[in-house]
């Protein structure tokens, strides 16, 4: 019998990605260890005249006193973040499985381009004739991402993927402004992510679900008799979520379009597209990028994304300004004379170090290498598919998938286990829970996305990890139920949390 420290036998080469107890030091909070007079930091002698900043400064630009600041030595602030880096699973560690999110491997040649002080010491409002180097290299990105997704134009200020999307509905708003028509609505199938509907609504447009056919993609005739002069257009994720190609696009484009809507494409699956179809191509009219879902730049901890939009010809007037355009002399500038541009979205061009990231995967791979990522990400999926379906229950059956594979909960019937459960449970095996209860259509789902970062060698130990688990559910359900079981906490009220969240900390609160 597996117990909540053992792993299984069958466990191929052990000691893989197996989580350990370890060494896990417990600490009290900076504000607990904080002691008078510490200091963190030595700085010399200043070089001008002691004075009182109130007596030189208007009072808008003076800090009050940050009460409760913590008071602590540099080894102290030091090994606390420290220690707090070690608590974090990353996909520097082992495979980040998240389905929809793509986690994957961020090649360290990209970070060292990035810290080129070319690029990261450049001033954001130097003159632009003294930028021509950093100018001339988003330039380029630009013009990468708009030939490997088929668009004539790319702008590359949204600051992440929800924000491009954003602003593509934007401009899709004052395209048909322009043109004189208040159209109100946009469609949306079941199966596109969620934050589609929130860039719908914060434009001001009613959202329309639309369900998708038991082949789990949309079809024309569901599309067709709700388009009319009120319908903006569709948005759409293709790949969809549930790792499935949308065959009929094509069509669907044709429906929209002959009805003076626009098509909205959801980029967020490109990595399943790349160097092998073009969604420009397919009749989407604008789409953004997620950056580090296709081309490896750093994801999530709150830190900077970007979320690049492609255009087609006919929505150039509105783009963010300014706009990256090329002088006679081949010289870059940003243009500002933008009469029916949406607008600024970000300070200066964007964040920069996630751009210059993603130039360098560009350039390092080449097309050759962008189309093999593609079918090494298509084949991790299809694998990881294959190997489990016996045990676990495809939503999408025995069809091929693209990026990602999506099971149900259907296979636990009769266990008392949840996916949440399962999920829960493969953190004591060392592994980043997958994707849970999404996409919304499919019950208890548990989406998982290898990405092309793995080799098959890792593959097969998660899927081990993902069959023993189900042993156990048939066999010791209890054991599930209280998991995970190695890590600092265990299973945490979510839902409290969710709640009831302490969002600041005060001396005496005793939390």
């Amino acid at each position: 019998m597996t117990d909540s420290t053992t792993f299984p036998s069958t466990y191929p080469a052990a000691g893989v990605g197996i989580a350990t107890r370890g060494m896990s030091l417990e600490e009290p909070l900076l504000f607990e260890s904080s002691r008078p007079g510490a200091v963190g930091y030595s700085l010399p002698k200043a070089d001008v005249p002691d004075c009182d900043p109130a007596s030189v400064l208007p009072d808008e630009f003076l800090r009050e006193d940050i009460p409760n600041f913590p008071e602590l030595s540099e080894p102290e602030v030091v090994r606390h973040f420290t220690r707090m880096s070690t608590w974090n699973a990353a996909v520097d560690l082992g495979l980040y499985p998240l389905g929809s999110c793509t986690m994957k491997y961020n090649p360290k040649v990209n970070e060292r381009v990035a810290r080129l002080s070319g690029f990261a010491n450049t001033h954001p409002l130097q003159a632009q004739e003294l930028s021509q180097g950093l100018l001339g290299s988003m330039m380029d990105l630009s013009e990468y991402l708009a030939e490997v997704a088929g668009f004539d134009h790319v702008t590359l200020q949204p600051a992440a993927g929800a924000q491009g999307e954003l602003a593509g509905v934007m401009m899709i708003r004052a395209y048909h402004e322009a043109r004189g028509e208040q159209r109100t609505k946009i469609l949306i199938p079941d199966t596109a992510h969620g934050t589609n509907p929130a860039s719908a609504a914060l434009n001001g447009y009613d959202t329309i679900s639309i369900p998708t056919g038991d082949d789990g993609i949309l079809h024309p005739e569901a599309i067709e008799p709700l388009m009319g002069p009120d319908v903006a257009g569709l948005m759409i994720t293709n790949p969809n979520t549930l790792g499935l190609f949308e065959e009929n696009l094509v069509e669907i484009a044709k429906i929209v379009h002959n009805q003076g809507g626009l098509i909205y494409g959801d980029g967020a699956n490109l990595n399943a597209l790349m160097g092998i179809a073009r969604p420009g191509d397919l009749g989407i009219d604008v789409m953004h990028f997620n950056l580090h879902k296709t081309f490896t730049t750093p994801h999530g901890g709150g830190g900077p994304g970007s979320g690049p939009v492609g255009i087609k010809a006919h929505l150039e007037p509105f783009l963010p300004k300014p706009v990256l355009r090329t002088h006679e002399d081949g010289g870059v500038f940003l243009d500002n004379d933008r009469p029916q541009s949406i607008g600024r979205l970000h300070g200066n061009l964007g964040n920069v170090g996630m751009m210059t990231r993603a130039l360098t995967y560009i350039r390092f791979m080449g097309p050759d290498g962008l189309k093999r990522s593609t079918e090494m990400a298509v084949l991790n999926a299809n694998y990881v598919a294959a190997r489990l379906k016996d045990r676990f229950v495809l939503a999408t059956g025995d069809r091929p998938v693209m990026h990602e594979c999506v099971f149900s909960d259907e296979h636990l019937e009769g266990t008392d286990v949840t996916t949440m459960d399962v999920a829960k449970r493969l953190i004591d095996y060392g592994y980043h829970p997958p994707t849970t209860y999404f996409p919304l259509i499919v019950h208890g789902a548990l989406m998982i996305e290898p990405t092309e970062s793995e080799s098959r060698e890792s593959l097969d130990c998660f899927i081990a990890a993902l069959l023993a688990i189900d042993d156990e559910a048939r066999r010791d359900p209890g054991l599930l139920h209280k998991a995970p079981h190695n890590t600092r906490l265990t299973r945490l009220d979510e839902t409290r949390a969710a709640r009831k969240p302490i969002l600041r900390w005060s001396p005496g609160s005793g939390e």
